[in-house]
């Protein structure tokens, strides 16, 4: 009978034999990311409309940069959607329609492609 390694407590090798595959660790960071850009999106319009209505003076170096920061990560995604949608007159509904988007995908993954993953 082999003499069970001491080094390695029943407890880590139970961790390990329960260690997730990593494309479910891609997975997560995928989820992740889109948790995270829906909160840039918010942010986005948040401030935008903060600034429009003189809320926060867009001449600050600090709202400037940050305004200017979420401009360039959310415009490019957003143009497309823009571009598709009628015009509405002063409303911009660009953003609702993007996080709906990203709910879709997320689903997708969480219901049909992280079940298939072993």
């Amino acid at each position: 009978m082999a003499a069970a390694d001491p080094l390695v407590s029943p407890r880590s090798a139970e961790i390990k034999s329960h260690a997730q595959p990593p494309m479910r660790s891609i997975l997560y960071v995928i989820l992740l990311v889109l948790d995270l850009y829906i909160w840039l999106l918010i942010a986005a319009a948040v401030l935008s409309w903060l600034v429009a209505f003189n809320v926060v003076n867009s001449r600050n170096q600090f709202v400037a940069m940050v305004g200017d920061f979420l401009f360039r990560i959310t415009e490019p995604v957003l143009r497309p959607i823009r571009n598709m949608l009628p015009s509405l007159g002063g409303i911009d509904v660009s953003p609702v329609v993007l996080i709906l988007i990203i709910f879709l995908i997320k689903d997708v993954i969480v219901r049909y492609i992280y079940p298939a993953v072993i």
